[in-house]
């Protein structure tokens, strides 16, 4: 790849951090955790930085472990359809569960956002395997990993289908006829599949973007056809997926010393161990030297960044590593597009069911 090609990068805004210990440090107040306020400050900051996007994490249970763990969340959608309106160029990729939510729903939710960001928003679509989320809902049985992620394909493939039932046209609001919509551009999708049968049309339009970006981790089977796949097992993931846009998951303790971030580092550690997954602890600067490398020898597009702490982590990346990366060309100096599809270099989305 080298440094005539930038970086994208997108962070995590999950809780106080990615450590499990981070609000046992963190200068945000737990109570701020619930609060709209929270992301949008942390967005803001990834936002004047003209990172590509943020994600929220997500489930339909709480997070696992006890006292010493937070637990509880806002919903990852509705939370970013609340700060869209209020910033204007980083993209909004929540986490949306797959195997207990209907497509149908997903598909007008996510085109929702798309119109609330006017043109920013994104999906990370994940399945779910754990017999909590189960039951909550009491319909069904706990799928096999296999079933739950070949499920989660089929999500993608119909949320797309969904999108593209209005064409971009479809409204014409032909005042002296009264025609609002022209019907001859919206479609059914009769859809069978091994999970779902889908007639459609959607109630909601066509999303700005068209298709609002789809992303899915890497450790699934069916993980092609996504947008955006995100990965820790980097060796090899350029094989496995040759045509999506590549993003390396890397949690990041950072502060201005190696011997101070080492230091910080230990002193979450000795509350409870980082969760497994690359990681990097060092200098804002040491991490601008090692992302081109690592994406050049692995094949990578660019990295999800996961901040050990919030704010700290996120500020020193946005203020010292970000700036580094810029000086060596190995990131943008600012936006150059209005949506994610802009950022990160995607392109027009066709509409599979418009005539040529």
């Amino acid at each position: 790849m080298g440094f005539a090609q930038q970086l994208h990068l997108g962070v995590a805004l999950d809780g106080a951090g990615q450590h499990p210990a981070a609000w046992r440090v963190s200068d945000v107040r737990p109570s701020a955790l619930f609060t709209a306020a929270h992301y949008l400050a942390h967005a803001k900051l990834a936002e004047a930085a003209s990172l590509d996007f943020v994600t929220l994490d997500d489930t339909l249970a709480l997070q696992p472990g006890g006292e010493e763990a937070v637990r509880g969340r806002l919903d990852a959608l509705l939370t970013f359809a609340a700060i869209a309106p209020v910033t204007s160029g980083i993209g909004l990729v929540p986490t949306v569960t797959t195997t207990h939510t209907e497509p149908f729903h997903i598909s007008t939710a996510v085109a929702s956002l798309d119109f609330a960001s006017r043109g920013r928003a994104g999906v990370l679509a994940v399945p779910s395997r754990t017999e909590a989320e189960v039951a909550h809902f009491g319909r069904r049985t706990l799928p096999s990993e296999v079933d739950a992620e070949a499920e989660n394909a089929e999500v993608v493939d119909v949320i797309a289908r969904l999108w593209d039932s209005w064409e971009d046209g479809a409204i014409i609001r032909d005042e002296p006829t009264g025609r609002f919509i022209d019907r001859e551009k919206l479609h059914y999708v009769d859809f069978e599949g091994r999970f779902f049968s889908i007639k459609g049309p959607s109630i909601t339009p066509r999303p700005p973007q068209g298709h609002p970006v789809v992303a899915v981790y890497g450790d699934s089977p069916y993980a092609r056809g996504a947008d955006v796949v995100l990965v820790d097992e980097i060796r090899g993931a350029r094989e496995r997926f040759p045509d999506a846009k590549l993003l390396a998951g890397l949690s990041i303790v950072l502060a201005e010393t190696e011997q101070a971030a080492i230091d910080r580092r230990r002193a979450l550690d000795a509350y409870a161990p980082f969760p497994p997954g690359p990681s990097f602890t060092g200098t804002p600067a040491g991490l601008a030297a090692e992302l081109p490398r690592l994406a050049a020898s692995n094949g990578l597009d660019g990295f999800h960044i996961r901040p050990a702490v919030l704010p700290d982590d996120l500020t020193l990346f946005t203020a010292e590593t970000v700036p580094a990366l810029q000086a060596a060309g190995a990131f943008r100096q600012s936006y150059t597009g209005a949506t994610l599809r802009d950022h990160l270099g995607l392109g027009v989305a066709a509409n599979q069911y418009a005539e040529a």
